[in-house]
């Protein structure tokens, strides 16, 4: 049966599976661990060339592509299908023996999502294949809910247009159809901030937590409640972007390099770019918020290197709360720091990483709390 992984109800176990390796044993391996996991629509090829045949023909949800085989290489098919990679977000998992860090570097730097080391481990593939799976999946379904909320709004503003007596009904209409979409759209995107903080955050609670204290220190800030409730709801979606993240990177014991750094950074523009669609004053928020939180006071950030008060005053509340709770809490490269030192570390960073004010207030915040629990 299929692993249980959330959502489950959005995970498709009839998803198409393409396998992709010259070596006849190693797709019957692979057919064999993904049928007995319930997986029936699998495809194989056996060269490039076949392959590429067959996702013309009838596309897969997600290709499992050897390396080196005879006619094209896989570097060859990823070049080939690059469209697909972004524009219909094909993930695509390769297949290698060789985990040397240059074809690392050379296999992610042309699009494709993650690792299977020969030889196969049987529990390891369908981890990978139900994540990746999970992954295309719940972005496709939040472009197409985008999709439908542009088209009720075109279809109901074209209503609006025939009748002024219907002007009322029609508005109001307009408004429900709206607010339920962007419901769905919010509700899809939750589970999809919740799918990528569960990959490198065991308890799924650092979403939560930032959420909390970047409201709270808005209200220490003194930002009207509207405010504080628009970051509190928007919070937990600014690492939605580390959903297209490869797992070698993403939970990588050791210091990333400076390639693997970069496409680490590509997070704060894969979330901007899931979240640029909303209407809602929180799914723009929520966009600013994914897209700002890694900017840098003193210009030195990303991805768009903004500096001071460029830098929405949101994404510099994320920025303080985010950092924090990192160094506080253990991650798979790192242990946890004590929260003095944590506290000193910001405030050593206030006018360089962060904002002066918006630390001297996190201070503040968390010195008061600090003494209410000595008392």
């Amino acid at each position: 049966m299929i692993l249980n992984r959330s959502p489950r109800d959005i995970f498709n176990a009839n998803a198409h599976i393409l396998i992709v390796d010259d070596e006849p044993a190693n797709v019957l391996l692979l057919q064999r661990i993904l049928r007995g996991a319930g997986y029936t629509r699998l495809s194989s090829a056996g060269d490039g060339n076949a392959a590429l045949e067959v996702i013309e023909s009838e596309p897969p949800d997600l290709v499992l592509l050897d390396l080196m085989m005879p006619l094209r290489d896989g570097f060859g098919v990823l070049q080939e299908i690059a469209p697909l990679l972004q524009e219909e977000y094909l993930p695509v998992l390769v297949l290698t023996a060789d985990v040397s860090p240059d074809t690392k570097r050379r296999v992610l730097s042309v699009g494709a999502k993650d690792f299977l080391t020969k030889p196969f481990d049987g529990l390891e593939v369908l981890l990978r294949v139900q994540n990746l799976l999970e992954t295309r999946f719940l972005t496709l379904q939040l472009r197409d809910q985008n999709r439908h909320l542009e088209e009720r709004v075109i279809e109901r503003t074209a209503a609006l247009s025939e009748s002024n007596e219907k002007l009322a009904l029609s508005n109001a209409q307009l408004q429900q159809s709206q607010r339920a979409v962007e419901e769905s759209q919010i509700e899809v995107l939750a589970r999809l901030a919740q799918a990528a903080e569960l990959r490198d955050d065991d308890t799924g609670q650092h979403t939560q937590r930032v959420a909390l204290l970047s409201a709270r220190l808005g209200e220490r800030l003194g930002l009207e409640k509207t405010a504080i409730e628009l970051i509190r709801r928007a919070a937990p979606l600014h690492d939605v972007g580390k959903i297209g993240i490869s797992d070698l990177i993403l939970l990588k014991p050791g210091k990333l390099t400076p390639e693997e750094f970069d496409v680490m950074k590509t997070h704060t523009s894969i979330g901007g770019g899931l979240l640029t669609a909303g209407h809602s004053p929180f799914v723009e928020l929520a966009e600013t918020i994914a897209l700002t939180h890694h900017e840098r006071f003193d210009g030195t950030g990303y991805p768009r290197g903004l500096s001071g008060n460029n830098i929405p005053l949101e994404g510099r509340i994320l920025a303080v709360v985010d950092v924090f709770d990192a160094l506080t809490h253990e991650r798979p490269y790192k242990k946890a720091w004590p929260v003095a030192e944590a506290l000193a570390e910001i405030e050593k960073q206030a006018g360089r990483q962060f904002d002066p004010e918006v630390v001297a207030a996190f201070l503040s915040l968390m010195r008061e709390e600090a003494e209410v629990l000595a008392t």
